[in-house]
């Protein structure tokens, strides 16, 4: 259960302000809720699937200081590129806006894709390499599933002044600490 609930709630971190976020806002602006999640929930469950079994080995073919400590930085790294920024380039934007034909499936792939090497992405395989696989992939995926569902939310009930910057922060502050307290573990 510690799994679950550590991915849980640094995925959810992570994905605040995320290039999946907006684009789950611009799907939902065009589409119904349910398969725009639906589509969001299959591409993360694929992509997670796979980061914790790349996770996995990694977390069984290392020391566990080193684990610890590459995982620290991986963390501060995110922090980095959270305060960085992300966002939709027009040609992404212009696909998620003309995908009509089956939404579900215009959603699972655009997410799927979307995934492969981002930061969540990322994020899972360095807790999967700390914690259990099965309990790091549900809560991973549990987590961006419900950080897309708000952005959905909140985008719906509150157009487009999103406070973008507050979140930023506070998700950027969030994986520092994450960074300190796993190079502390190792280091102390």
């Amino acid at each position: 259960m510690e799994a679950f609930w550590i991915s849980l709630a640094v995925i959810f971190v992570a994905e605040l302000g995320d290039k999946s976020q907006l684009m789950a806002l611009t799907f939902a602006t065009r589409f119904k809720t349910w398969p725009v999640l639906l589509g969001i929930t299959i591409a993360t469950t694929v992509v997670h699937l796979v980061s914790v079994a790349v996770g996995g080995l990694i977390g069984d073919a290392l020391p566990r200081t080193a684990i610890s400590v590459v995982a620290g930085l991986a963390f501060l790294a995110f922090a980095m590129w959270t305060l960085r920024g992300d966002e939709l380039s027009e040609d992404e934007s212009r696909k998620a806006q003309r995908a009509t034909a089956n939404v579900l499936m215009a959603v699972t792939v655009a997410f799927f894709l979307s995934e492969l090497g981002d930061k969540t992405m990322l994020a899972t395989i360095t807790l999967a390499t700390q914690h259990g696989w099965v309990g790091t992939w549900i809560g991973s995926t549990v987590g961006m599933v419900a950080a897309d569902a708000l952005a959905i939310l909140v985008g719906r009930l509150m157009g487009k002044h999103l406070p973008e910057r507050v979140i930023k922060y506070g998700a950027a502050a969030a994986f520092a600490i994450f960074g300190v307290v796993l190079l502390a573990e190792a280091l102390l």
